[in-house]
């Protein structure tokens, strides 16, 4: 049964494989030392003494860089993240540019998404300049602007909202978006979980610009994949990520309340998406 994304923190493998690095060098270093020390009772003494002094630097040196990752984990994520999302943000783009985004091939498998690790979020950062970014979600309730990225590739969404249907479109049927839930929760869909009933959520593929208004949310168990189906009659918005504790999803169900070109957008609508002076 396909679930949405998964939450569980994976960072624990990360400090796992980190202290065994750890280990692995402090080993080789005792094996050279005990080999050095040999060599200072074969008359020695002043190569052996710098050769120990060059092992303990790069050992102590080594010790500052793990120290340093493991306590710095999350701050060191938050900080790829925001710069991830904000280089590809949709007013850097042009209607030109996302047109061709649209057609690029995208990923639509659900059970292929992993937990944001600090890994995934390393490949991301070499890999987002490649990202189809299709559009922007803005919440100005919650400070939230995000590009929206063409599929729920691991790396679209370590950068912003991922589409989660390979044929939906703005302002039809149900358009579903998913983000990852982070402990900074200013970063991807995180500031979701203080969004209210009646907020304001745009949508803008830079030629139109989609006013939704929140209609409800709800936490629901992963497997709750019918949540994004289209309701006849209906033109929604359901937006997907983790609950805090990572057991759950937290599912925002919002409806159209209207559209209108960029260029004729209210102020509010443009400033939103930081677009005021974007040439659409």
């Amino acid at each position: 049964m396909p679930i949405f994304i998964k939450c569980r923190n994976t960072d624990v493998i990360f400090t796992f494989l980190t202290l065994f690095f750890f280990y692995f060098i402090y080993g080789i270093i005792i094996k050279t030392l005990k080999g050095a020390i040999l060599i200072r009772k074969n008359g020695h003494s002043k190569k052996t003494s710098k050769l120990k002094r060059w092992l303990t630097n790069i050992f102590l040196l080594l010790l500052l860089v793990i120290g340093l990752a493991l306590v710095f984990n999350e701050q060191i994520k938050s900080l790829f993240v925001q710069n991830m999302t904000t280089s590809n943000q949709v007013d850097k783009l042009t209607v030109k540019k996302i047109t061709r985004n649209k057609q690029k091939k995208a990923t639509f498998d659900f059970n292929s998404v992993e937990s944001l690790d600090f890994d995934t979020i390393v490949r991301a950062q070499l890999y987002k300049d490649k990202l189809a970014v299709i559009g922007g979600i803005a919440a100005p309730s919650v400070k939230l602007n995000l590009p929206i990225i063409k599929g729920v590739s691991n790396y679209a969404l370590a950068v912003g909202a991922g589409t989660m249907k390979e044929d939906q479109k703005m302002g039809e049927g149900n358009y579903a978006l998913a983000s990852h839930h982070m402990i900074n929760e200013s970063l991807l869909f995180s500031p979701l979980v203080n969004i209210k009933q009646d907020a304001v959520v745009y949508l803008t593929d830079l030629s139109t610009i989609y006013t939704y208004k929140v209609t409800s949310t709800e936490y629901v168990t992963p497997d709750r994949v019918d949540v994004i189906e289209d309701v006849p009659g209906k033109k929604l918005l359901t937006l997907v990520t983790c609950d805090t504790t990572g057991n759950k999803r937290l599912i925002v169900h919002c409806e159209l309340s209207s559209s209108t070109t960029t260029k004729k957008a209210s102020a509010d609508a443009k400033k939103a998406f930081n677009i005021q002076k974007n040439t659409y």
